[in-house]
């Protein structure tokens, strides 16, 4: 039986896809294209001064590379009509260029000067890189080789050096600590996105690999939580001096690991991925969101206590995919529910958008609903479309 409730969820759901994929194509693409790239080298600054309208000189993160290849690529399909191919081709080669070390990593951030800064090892870095990857191998037919080429030995390079013993990775040295959950969320993300274009089994087993570590050590048994910092044996992590870092979850990936496993217990028909990625929701939803700003707390504790109240752009991303993700896969009254809370979601994230001039945005919202005075940084990019992108598919299967 369809209710008044879900006709006015569906219409509303339509109404904000349409609304932010017109803001994405109209301004933020066209805005991040003019100011966000350096064309003489076919570079991406770090992020964009909000009064200048410029890209802003400084070093680059790594992870910023494969998010822009991302959103520029997956904006086209959803309408844009810039050059997305060679932009993300001219990344592409950029950042292997500059950012692979002779060691098999990529290194963490590079200077204006194209020279690297931080050659450090870092998981979360090689997360992105392979997520870059398999971006270009959807989208770029030729750069397909190439790409799953320096997957493979990206891969190769992780496992033979970087291996946990029990599942998953190390963070660097055998005994570097904490552990975390984080990275290996984005390596479920890059091995899904793989198996999209690719028949190599290795994607669909490390990505299962993740998931039975996410049910089984990152999730928090009792109260079904997802913790963010692990001791070398993935227990919760009790470091000296740490302030209770072992005790830290964030909304944010309370809802991005439901909409990871939702996906992942559809594709294996997992019963319990599919409960875990609804008690995760419940949770971002229940104690992860302000009801004064009606937006998302950037970290709770384990007891569900507010540990930081700034709220952070990323965290309203993933509550509409993780509502998206949960809607798809419920019935009934359950279903409208989930439905319900999209447009909530998206107005969270409109309002760290209308703070900003047009294709921008602010990042991080104080308690009392003030934004940080900062560039608007190039990595929310990739959270922001890949929202869109998520709720405009959604729409259309209404």
């Amino acid at each position: 039986m369809i209710t008044d409730s879900s006709n006015y969820a569906r219409d509303a759901i339509r109404t904000s896809a349409s609304e932010m994929t017109g803001w994405l194509i109209d301004k933020a693409l066209p805005r991040w294209s003019a100011s966000g790239l350096l064309p003489a080298d076919g570079s991406c600054f770090e992020s964009v001064d909000l009064t200048s309208l410029e890209g802003v000189v400084g070093p680059r993160r790594a992870r910023i590379v494969p998010r822009q290849i991302y959103a520029f690529l997956e904006g086209a399909k959803l309408g844009w009509t810039g050059p997305a191919e060679e932009i993300a081709g001219k990344l592409h080669a950029w950042y292997v260029d500059t950012y692979l070390t002779r060691d098999g990593h990529f290194a963490a951030s590079a200077g204006m000067d194209n020279k690297v800064i931080n050659p450090a090892f870092d998981l979360y870095n090689q997360a992105f890189s392979l997520f870059g990857f398999a971006t270009i191998a959807a989208a770029l037919p030729e750069l397909r080789v190439d790409a799953e080429e320096r997957a493979a030995n990206l891969l190769n390079h992780l496992y033979e050096t970087y291996s946990h013993p029990e599942a998953g990775f190390r963070e660097g040295a055998p005994d570097r600590l904490p552990l975390c959950s984080n990275p290996h969320m984005h390596l479920f993300e890059a091995c899904l996105a793989w198996e999209a274009v690719s028949q190599d089994p290795v994607w669909a087993d490390l990505a299962d690999e993740i998931a039975d570590l996410a049910l089984s050590r990152f999730i928090d048994p009792v109260s079904g939580g997802l913790r963010e910092f692990f001791n070398l044996d993935w227990t919760p992590f009790t470091g000296d001096g740490d302030n209770g870092k072992g005790r830290v979850m964030e909304p944010g990936h309370q809802f991005e690991w439901a909409w990871l496993l939702a996906r992942w217990g559809r594709s294996r028909n997992d019963a319990s991925a599919l409960v875990a990625a609804r008690r995760l929701y419940d949770i971002g939803w229940t104690y992860g969101i302000d009801e004064n700003r009606a937006v998302t707390f950037m970290a709770l504790n384990d007891d569900f206590t507010v540990r930081d109240p700034v709220a952070r752009l990323w965290g309203q991303t993933e509550w509409i995919k993780a509502a998206v993700a949960l809607s798809e896969m419920s019935m009934g009254a359950e279903r409208d529910a989930y439905m319900a809370d999209i447009p909530d979601a998206v107005r969270a994230l409109e309002l760290f958008l209308e703070a900003a001039p047009d294709g921008l945005w602010r990042d991080k919202m104080a308690p009392d609903g003030t934004f940080a005075d900062e560039p608007a940084p190039a990595s929310s990019f990739y959270h922001i479309v890949c929202a869109i992108s998520e709720l405009d598919s959604f729409a259309k299967r209404l």
